[in-house]
């Protein structure tokens, strides 16, 4: 059976499928600070590992030790029986997916589509869309991922457009950074379609991407946006948020195994993003035909169910209020200390739980490279250093649900003696 049949085959299906969920005695604590609960959820996932607190959980989250057992079991099944398992048995899997996918984010199963990760799904909707012509323009920020950079550069080439860069703001606003892009359109005009990250993987910075979206509409202008580093660490809701075209990630913040991610268009504007090379669309499923990954791993979209129904139980909104608690309790307290500069702002509507800081005096990588070794060679704190951001280069921090205050202290603690 040819991937053409199996989609057609698929888009049939989506609408007769309902969200299953797998059961599970993971359960909400009954706050941020309700450290026994919390401690329950983090009992959840694989333990620490000796000497080493991890505050890199920007770069990849962990499975559950339910997903892992479940991924485990998934690669077992598809090792022994092989395609005679994927082309007959896989499709229901495939389906409930996507069914899940888009009942997290208030979506349609037809407006979603199953990628590798975000990076895909952004570049497919990038190089994909197709309103643009020769003599537009297309705005990105400072604050955008790399790669997405690369891919908009790209469309010089590809659209024949031109290419504005913007540097955000810092210290950063709420209507300050509605602004930023505001006068970046009223400067200039041609723009149609701009580059929104929901959440910065450099800074942990969050956009009003709501705001910023309504107010391109009123300019003519599309948004695509970036939400690998929100879904999970945040609840999304695409139409609250006004999306019309979303890349997101499932091996991050929900806890999926690697190689998991997800396309968004909204129904109505699917025409408006080209098939992937030629590929040939099924009038049941068109979206599909706007990416293609090829050969997938069917164990981890698999597991990725049972990612999803974990996470549920959890729910994104607590994972919210339970990583910005931790991220207070070191950002703030180093928001007051002269020689460091925190990069997101108090303003709980524009962080969750990444947020970076940076040395005052010597914003060079090579200052932070030596920070960055420091804290983990001399206090086992493993973060990471990120580079880009028009201010220099910074080192990240990102707890996740397995982190403690008594790391965040650790933390305070030695960044006082920088």
């Amino acid at each position: 059976m040819d991937r053409r049949t199996v989609l057609t085959a698929l888009g049939a299906m989506l609408p007769a499928m309902a969200n299953a969920q797998t059961a599970s005695d993971l359960n909400a604590p009954t706050g941020p600070k309700d450290e026994t609960g919390w401690a329950k959820v983090a009992a959840a996932y694989p333990a620490r590992p000796d000497g080493v607190i991890n505050l890199e959980f920007g770069a990849f989250g962990q499975m559950p030790l339910a997903v892992q057992a479940a991924f485990a079991r998934h690669t077992e099944t598809i090792n022994q029986q092989g395609a005679y398992f994927t082309r007959r048995e896989f499709a229901p899997y495939y389906i409930r997916l996507r069914q899940q996918i888009a009942t997290a984010l208030n979506a349609d199963p037809s407006e979603i589509a199953l990628t590798r990760n975000a990076t895909e799904a952004m570049q497919a909707l990038i190089s994909g869309y197709n309103r643009l012509k020769p003599g537009d323009a297309v705005l990105m920020a400072d604050h955008d991922y790399d790669s997405m950079q690369t891919a908009i550069d790209w469309l010089k080439t590809r659209r024949g457009v031109d290419v504005v860069h913007i540097a955000l703001p810092h210290p950063a606003s709420h209507q300050g950074l509605i602004d930023a892009y505001e006068q970046a359109l009223k400067a200039h005009p041609k723009v149609r379609l701009i580059l929104l990250t929901q959440i910065g993987h450099r800074s942990g910075l969050r956009l009003p991407v709501r705001d910023i979206i309504a107010m391109a509409r009123t300019h003519g202008v599309d948004a695509l946006v970036d939400s690998a580093h929100a879904w999970g660490q945040m609840p999304v809701d695409v139409k609250a948020e006004g999306f019309d075209f979303a890349g997101f990630n499932l091996h991050k913040w929900i806890g999926a195994p690697l190689g998991v991610g997800a396309l968004y268009i909204r129904r109505d504007r699917i025409a408006d993003i080209d098939p992937f090379m030629g590929e040939a669309v099924s009038e049941r499923d068109p979206i599909s035909a706007r990416v293609h990954t090829g050969t997938a791993n069917f164990a981890a979209q698999m597991a990725a169910i049972e990612a999803l129904s974990l996470h549920a139980r959890i729910g994104s909104a607590a994972c919210e209020q339970r990583l910005s608690y931790l991220r207070a309790l070191w950002a703030e307290p180093v928001r007051e200390l002269k020689k460091v500069d925190v990069l997101t702002p108090a303003d709980p509507r524009l962080h969750v739980g990444i947020t970076s800081f940076r040395l005052r005096h010597d914003p060079s990588p090579q200052a932070h490279a030596v920070v960055a070794k420091r804290l983990l060679d001399k206090h086992g704190l493993f973060t990471v250093l990120r580079t880009g951001l028009a201010g220099g280069a910074c080192i990240r921090v990102t707890p996740g649900l397995s982190s403690t205050p008594a790391d965040m202290t650790q933390l305070l603690s030695v960044v006082h003696t920088l």
